[in-house]
């Protein structure tokens, strides 16, 4: 009966962006959302040669009659596919679901929209080799048999396909979300279709004059301060790891020597030999500065490692990754050394590094492949500040490693209508943290700045500190 009533009553309703997509199958997406694919140029100026499909996923509004402007999601990486990972963006979302759609699309490059995936077929392949020394004779491999142009995948003709699916889907206004990368996308996007914005949410952002990679060691070096500072300021913590900071230094000075040992690999349960440096041990602190929850469990590692055991540590390396495919390294690749590099010196490299428990790591890394992977040609009116008066609601996370507040007030200069807020306790994305979702709902609503009260924020703060592997309690 009731699927009787919906043919019914279809041919009365207005055309809607589900009309353009099917049920999500298993292998798609979320059950309770909509699939589908829409087709570009690669060559967007040229509108001939390959065309890519972009993967597209809508969870439909759960109100009878929803507001027509939709939510857009532009995932982080560079790399990230929204639409891949929608098992994972959507419940972060959910509450805004009530009342709008929620649009997830793979940017060109990445999850199932002609992904640049360099990934190696064996996950467990490399161990803890990846970390530390970067598969550069793979990923030059890799590049060999693309079938793409890279350098037709930087962030300006990505948010042009964008908008092609907004139209697609009969969307008019939209709202953008972006979080870390997908703040610059969101940017360029406001600067490219700002007509089409309704609001826009910037969590942890990274701008296109940003320099990527390039103040890392400084950013990494702050959130590592701040919590050995935290740890001191709190008596239970700081009792318990009275010498934190000297840790930190007998660690990375062990290190420094290279020792080989033997661990468990926290992924396979087997033993495996590993040869520990410093650059290992500072990539898995940064990547675990990024999680408040992992955060607090530096002081109890750092301690152990700087002990000689560092089976904590290595287990960290491997808390954050996602499933197979969800990060494409080839358009990681096809951005940064299009956008970032090429304005980074290797003088402001060493500078940035020194005195900093990070030091080169990210360039010696993440960018090495740079100095072989084909760069796209950038405008230099991407570099130029966003301006606009679309309502702009900007995040930052007070510990945040990567995409500190600083960038936030930046940002926030050049656009007019917006508020920037500094959530307490967070680090690399605030958007579920405590009472955010609370306010950001609260802008979506009325797309406006004004009178938008965050004063719940000034009863957050980081998660306490483990004394033991068993928790926050003493030992």
């Amino acid at each position: 009966m009731t699927f009787a009533l919906l043919g019914v009553t279809a041919c009365q309703r207005t055309p809607s962006a589900l009309d353009h997509l099917h049920p999500c199958k298993i292998d798609e997406g979320p059950s309770e959302a909509f699939c589908g694919q829409y087709s570009v140029f690669e060559d967007q100026a040229a509108k001939t040669g390959r065309q890519l499909g972009l993967k597209i996923v809508v969870a439909p509004a759960l109100k009878r009659n929803p507001k027509p402007d939709p939510l857009f999601i532009f995932a982080g990486g560079p790399g990230g596919g929204a639409a891949t990972l929608a098992d994972y963006e959507l419940p972060l979302f959910r509450r805004f679901q009530l009342d709008r759609d929620i649009v997830l699309i793979d940017q060109r490059g990445t999850g199932d929209s002609n992904p640049l995936n360099c990934e190696p077929e064996d996950r467990n392949e490399e161990d803890f080799s990846k970390i530390d020394n970067y598969p550069v004779d793979r990923l030059r491999k890799c590049l060999a048999g693309l079938k793409a142009d890279v350098r037709l995948y930087t962030t300006a003709i990505a948010m042009d396909d964008i908008d092609e699916v907004r139209q697609f889907l009969g969307y008019g206004s939209i709202n953008l979300w972006g979080g870390s990368y997908g703040t610059r996308a969101a940017l360029v996007y406001l600067k490219r279709h700002e007509d089409s914005v309704r609001t826009v949410v910037l969590d942890a952002v990274a701008p296109p004059d940003m320099r990527l990679g390039l103040f890392i060691a400084r950013d990494g070096q702050r959130a590592l301060d701040l919590m050995i500072e935290d740890c001191e300021k709190d008596s239970a913590c700081g009792h318990r790891y009275p010498h934190l900071r000297e840790s930190v230094t007998t660690m990375l000075a062990h290190a420094a020597a290279k020792p080989h040992l033997t661990v468990t690999h926290p992924r396979t349960g087997k033993q495996v030999p590993i040869t520990v440096s410093q650059r290992l041990l500072a990539s898995v602190i940064f990547s675990a500065l990024y999680d408040p929850t992992l955060t607090s469990l530096l002081p109890q590692l750092i301690t152990d490692a700087a002990r000689g055991n560092y089976q904590g540590l290595m287990a960290l390396a491997f808390s954050r990754e996602l499933p197979k495919g969800a990060m494409s390294e080839g358009m990681f690749l096809s951005v940064v050394c299009a956008e970032d590099m090429p304005r980074i010196h290797p003088d402001e490299i060493q500078s940035e590094a020194k005195g900093r428990f990070m030091g080169t790591a990210f360039f010696d890394t993440r960018m090495k492949p740079c100095e072989f992977w084909p760069r796209g040609t950038v405008s230099e009116d991407f570099y130029q500040p966003v301006l606009s008066n679309k309502p702009v609601l900007i995040l930052s996370g007070a510990d945040d490693p990567i995409t500190p507040p600083s960038w936030g007030e930046e940002v926030a200069r050049s656009l007019t209508n917006s508020k920037h807020l500094i959530v307490p306790g967070a680090g690399h994305g605030s958007t579920p943290r405590g009472c955010v979702p609370e306010i950001m709902g609260r802008f979506l609503d009325q797309a406006s700045v004004k009178d938008l009260d965050a004063g719940c924020l000034q009863s957050q703060h980081r998660p306490p500190f483990f004394l033991s592997y068993t928790g926050a309690d003493q030992p």
